[in-house]
């Protein structure tokens, strides 16, 4: 089984003694970054592995490689010996392992290590790209006892698929894997899956501390959301898929179904630039299902070999689930390792929310403005049109608002002085569609030209912040307004029960809001 390793950033080694305490319940080891500590603390050391009471590696990361060090390598490799010297019987008290780059060759420093039972991590790090990972694990093993450490940097999808091809080819190597920033996440998450040694994670919660490296989560994150220590070859992968997915609640919401409902399952992020590429990466890690976000709920669809009415109708996709393989072939497969089936809930989601937050029953006689022509505009344009609203879209590009709208035989415009007129026509309700304002971006307006008259009941779908630029406008002129949280968790609802067949388990719902919501 993975571990979970906290390393250590803090400048003294009593701060990084009460970190230890903060997330021990969380870890089962400990990484000492003495390139972190002030130059005094260096000296300090020794002692370290016993105060810590768990086992810890010593690492001294310079620059290059990521790190902090600088003072050139006849000093780290003092520093390195001081820490290991007067190796105690007790190798609790000793530093459990080393971490050594792969171009260091110290022979003398090696064998002593060997000899008091310290093992060597052979690291090798790639802060620009991937490379021939497989090559490199094998390439790093000086002698059996040791343990290859490759860190990379993924720049895509097609990165990601690399590690865990990999990881495959190297199953039977002791070793750490792990694909650094933002598109590694999932590698962090699913280490036992890449026959990882552990995982590293950092004190995110301490505001006077940066990560160990990118993409790094806290030690809680990982064991609480995650459910780290119960994953295992047997646990089932669904996910997201989506770019740049840097707001994403959904791995909460159902990681705490799973929790709750003792399913032996996982709900991973996956940030993909090329969705082809994350479909390849589906067949390859056998993932069950996945949510489908932007900008991929239209994009998706070629690629489903069966789809629901609510696909059909709304002419996106924001649910796949995989299905068995028939004999017969599908003429819409592009992708022939799996076989998906689509559907859409933001459609019931969107509607079930907005109905629940105005008391009616339909959108009869309601004018309605929708910003936006994408995925989820789609689903809500489908909505209001199988709920008898009349609706307006308006979207920068004006050919992708005609496209949509003409489905519907709705109004259509771009969002542009000309369309404000006719836009206070529809004004009744007026939906935002678009992720326009969504972190890190929260000050952006999507339509900035419309000022409200306080009579209009305003929808932001998105949930990230909770109050957007355009929801604060529409509030201060007095409007009612309604932001994503409702829809995401009735969206999931139905995900949930495409994915497993079952009913969502209501009672968890106020809970879900709540830590949303804070």
């Amino acid at each position: 089984m993975a571990n979970i390793c906290l390393c250590l950033t803090g400048k003294t080694l009593a701060q990084n003694l009460e970190i230890i305490e903060k997330y021990r319940k969380y870890i089962d080891m400990a990484e000492l970054r003495v390139d972190c500590l002030e130059s005094d603390e260096r000296l300090l050391i020794r002692r370290f592995p016993e105060q810590a009471g768990l086992p810890v590696i010593l690492t001294i990361r310079r620059k290059i490689d990521g790190g902090f060090y600088d003072s050139g390598e006849a000093g780290r490799i003092t520093l390195i010996s001081k820490g290991l010297a007067f190796a105690e019987i007790d190798k609790r008290h000793n530093f459990a392992y080393v971490d050594l780059e792969e171009d260091l060759e110290v022979p003398g420093l090696e064998e002593a290590v060997r000899t008091f039972g310290t093992r060597i991590i052979r690291s090798s790090h790639n802060l620009e790209g991937v490379g021939d990972i497989t090559r490199k694990i094998r390439s790093l093993y000086k002698m059996g006892d040791e343990i290859a450490k490759v860190a990379v940097t993924p720049h895509n999808i097609s990165d990601v698929l690399a590690i865990y091809r990999s990881a495959k080819e190297t199953s039977s190597k002791k070793k750490i894997l792990v694909g650094m920033g933002p598109y590694g996440a999932n590698t962090r998450i699913l280490a036992e899956y890449l026959g990882s040694f552990l995982t590293y994670t950092s004190a995110l919660e301490e505001q006077d501390l940066t990560p160990a490296a990118p993409g790094q989560m806290s030690p809680r994150q990982m064991a609480e959301q995650y459910r780290f220590k119960e994953i295992s070859a047997a646990t089932e992968i669904y996910g997201i898929v989506g770019f740049p997915l840097k707001a994403t609640f959904s791995p909460h919401i159902f990681n705490t179904v799973f929790t709750h409902e003792k399913i032996n399952a996982i709900y991973v992020p996956f940030p993909a630039d090329n969705l082809s590429n994350f479909l390849e990466l589906a067949a390859e890690l056998g993932i069950k299902g996945a949510s489908v976000t932007i900008p991929y709920k239209e994009a998706i669809l070629p690629y489903l070999h069966t789809r629901s009415d609510s696909v059909e109708a709304a002419g996106a996709c924001n649910t796949i689930k995989a299905v068995p393989q028939k004999t017969e072939d599908s003429p819409r497969k592009k992708n022939p390792k799996c076989f998906w089936h689509g559907i859409n809930t933001d459609t019931l989601g969107f509607s079930e929310s907005l109905l629940h937050f105005t008391g009616r029953k339909n959108f009869r006689s309601c004018m309605i403005t929708i910003l936006g022509a994408g995925g989820a505009a789609r689903a809500v344009a489908a909505e209001i049109h199988r709920l008898k609203g009349k609706c307006l879209i308006l979207n920068r590009n004006p050919v992708r608002a005609r496209e949509l709208a003409q489905s519907y035989g709705y109004k259509w415009g771009s969002m542009d002085r000309q369309s404000l007129d006719i836009m206070e026509k529809y004004s009744n309700i007026i939906i935002q569609a678009t992720p326009v304002g969504t972190f890190p971006n929260v000050d952006d307006d999507p339509f900035e030209l419309y000022h409200f008259n306080g009579y209009e009941t305003v929808v932001d779908l998105i949930y990230n912040p909770p109050m957007t630029a355009f929801l604060k406008r529409a509030q201060a002129a007095g409007c009612s307004v309604l932001n994503g949280f409702d829809m995401l968790i009735r969206q999931a609802k139905y995900q949930y029960q495409c994915f497993f067949g079952r009913d969502f388990p209501e009672q968890l719902i106020p809970r879900l809001k709540k830590t949303l919501q804070s």
